[in-house]
């Protein structure tokens, strides 16, 4: 296990996905921070407020653009003086990957990533989770709720409902259905959002992590996320834990995942980045 940061790697930046806020990471950042790094969970712009405040008032989330996420975490990463480790989960993975695309970060990780574009299909559990937003065109703009129903079968379908019920109050607020629509129907827009260059030699490491039970994109969705990058020489990893739900931020044995991520990436990013043997891009 990785017990503290080297001196080319000390940071580490997490990106909440779909559903969720920052306060997603807060195992994960506690963990991590346990071990000498420094750890940032910046949340989505206009996110930056508690579960609660969007509850009450989710505007900000309906707001959201993958183009102004991506932009949002492009000027932090920029703004370090060294590169750092790149961690999204779901939708923040996807953002993970075009960030690494920019030549942005040390190594990343996708953690049960939403794919890129070229995924062709999504399974009908994916469809399923996002029944909420996908029944009305018009959710494209706005912010959909998501019920306490909604998030044991995406999210906690491998704890009880009583555990269930009580992670989607701490965590879940509504989703961004304009987001969402971008990825989906990233295939039919030649100007998508979630485009990246897959056959990109100079990029940072890359890790592509899957679920065996997650009903939101199950291992058949990162796989083949994955093998979109075989053409490319820059290294991309894929693993897959058994019997792991959507919910990795506190679903039981999520150590195991975070572990294996921080492993991997200071590993990675120490051996085989070029943002780490050359110089922080945009510095």
């Amino acid at each position: 296990m990785a017990s503290a940061p080297t001196g080319r790697v000390d940071t580490i930046v997490l990106i909440h996905g779909l559903w969720m806020t920052s306060r997603s990471w807060e195992r994960w950042a506690d963990r991590y921070a346990a071990r000498g790094f420094r750890v940032l969970t910046p949340a989505w712009p206009g996110m930056e407020v508690e579960v609660e405040a969007l509850r009450a008032d989710p505007t900000p989330i309906a707001q959201q653009r993958i183009a102004d996420i991506v932009d949002h975490y492009t000027g932090i990463i920029r703004e370090l003086p060294r590169p750092p480790i790149v961690m999204g989960h779901s939708f923040g993975g996807l953002i993970t990957q075009i960030l690494l695309d920019r030549g942005l970060g040390a190594a990343g990780v996708g953690v049960h990533p939403a794919p890129v574009k070229g995924v062709l299909k999504l399974p009908l559990s994916t469809l399923r989770s996002a029944f909420s937003i996908l029944r009305n065109p018009a959710n494209r703009h706005r912010a959909v709720w998501f019920s306490a129903d909604d998030f044991h079968y995406a999210f906690g379908n491998t704890m009880s409902r009583a555990d269930s019920d009580a992670a989607w109050e701490r965590y879940a607020v509504p989703g961004a259905g304009h987001v969402f629509f971008e990825g989906a129907f990233a295939n039919l827009d030649p100007d998508s959002a979630a485009q990246v260059d897959t056959r990109r030699d100079a990029r940072a490491p890359l890790l592509l992590i899957a679920g065996g039970a997650d009903h939101v994109l199950p291992p058949s969705v990162i796989s083949s996320n994955a093998a979109l990058y075989q053409k490319s020489t820059a290294v991309t990893a894929y693993h897959q834990f058994p019997g792991r739900s959507h919910f990795v931020g506190g679903e039981p044995g999520w150590e195991q995942q975070a572990d294996y991520a921080l492993d991997w990436a200071v590993e990675m990013a120490n051996t085989v980045s070029p943002t780490v043997v050359s110089t922080a891009p945009g510095r």
